[in-house]
């Protein structure tokens, strides 16, 4: 059965003659936009109504990455995104009705998720950013297999994934200044070979920089408005270089692993899909959440917005075990 809510942005889509990828964005787009309005300007009377677009524009973006999610039975991802509407919806709902109590972790938690946002698609949208990223991250790669001794690898060149299949950056037409058609799943990307050329079968794409991770602390931290910006940088300092650099360590072992082991199979997992998909995922984290302990005694403030903002999660699964048990 069709998706309701996709064929109408479907519709919505063709009736104003763009493509739905390009709306989808713009939803991405203006909601983040609104969110940092109404952080920026929330003594505007326009405040809560751009809160309520912001949220409920998100979760329409999220939501549509569902339908992706269900093709590749991702349960975990589905439940995540499917929800995500439902979500914004409500806490728009919530900003209108609530605005004058002007929660300081609401607040927070909106310039959290607009300065997560912006960046992480302002580099996603603009392909000679995304590329510049994913070079740099299969060249630190490299590097660090080069000097560790693990073998000897070169980046190859940078290739496009289209509908129709993947074709050299040199050769693909699409603007190099905004992304304006959709791509495959592996969006640009850059193949890793041995030194005399045989290919490895890992190819590195944005999602292997640790971009997502690295934005999440920038927005926790660059929304702590309370907070003097000297302490902030101080947390963005210690924040974003342990991320690159345990992210070259995780890359370089799943290179290596999925190389070295390439026959290996554990009830019919193979070596790249069991060091990526499931030890990389714990370990991430595990390095998460030490680095959210490291920052939490640095900037207590941020700690205090994150207990403050998922109580109402706590407490509706402390309600739960009290009725199971």
């Amino acid at each position: 059965m069709e998706d309701p809510i996709g064929a109408l942005v479907e519709g919505f889509a063709e009736a104003i003659g763009v493509p739905e990828f390009s709306l989808w964005l713009s939803f991405c787009w203006f909601g983040a936009l609104s969110l940092g309005f109404s952080f920026h300007r929330r003594s505007s009377s326009l405040a809560p109504y751009s809160a309520a677009v912001g949220w409920t524009l998100l979760g329409l973006f999220f939501y549509m990455q569902s339908e992706h999610f269900v093709e590749i039975s991702d349960p975990l991802l589905i439940l995540m995104t499917a929800g995500a509407l439902p979500a914004g919806i409500a806490l728009g709902i919530w900003e209108v009705r609530n605005w004058e109590i002007g929660d300081e972790s609401l607040v927070w938690l909106r310039g959290a998720v607009a300065w997560s946002v912006i960046p992480y698609y302002a580099v996603y949208s603009v392909p000679i950013l995304n590329m510049q990223f994913v070079e740099m991250t299969a060249h630190s790669t490299e590097w660090l297999l080069e000097f560790s001794g693990l073998g000897s690898y070169q980046v190859g060149e940078m290739m496009v994934d289209l509908p129709s299949g993947a074709i050299a950056a040199s050769q693909w037409e699409g603007s190099r200044y905004f992304l304006t058609e959709p791509l495959g799943d592996s969006g640009f990307f850059v193949p890793f070979n041995h030194s005399d050329g045989t290919p490895v079968s890992v190819s590195f794409i944005l999602a292997c920089s640790a971009l997502q991770s690295m934005i999440i602390f920038v927005g926790a931290i660059v929304a702590l408005n309370s907070v003097s910006w000297k302490r902030r940088i101080r947390g963005l300092l210690v924040a974003i270089p342990t991320i690159h650099v345990l992210n070259v360590f995780r890359n370089a072992g799943i290179v290596w692993l999925s190389d070295t082991y390439s026959e290996w199979s554990l009830f019919g997992i193979d070596m790249f899909d069991f060091t990526h998909s499931y030890v990389a995922k714990v370990a991430s984290l595990f390095a998460m959440f030490l680095m959210a302990t490291a920052l939490f005694d640095l900037l207590p403030e941020l700690h205090r917005h994150i207990i403050r903002i998922s109580r109402p999660v706590t407490r509706l699964f402390a309600k739960a075990d009290l009725k199971s048990s």
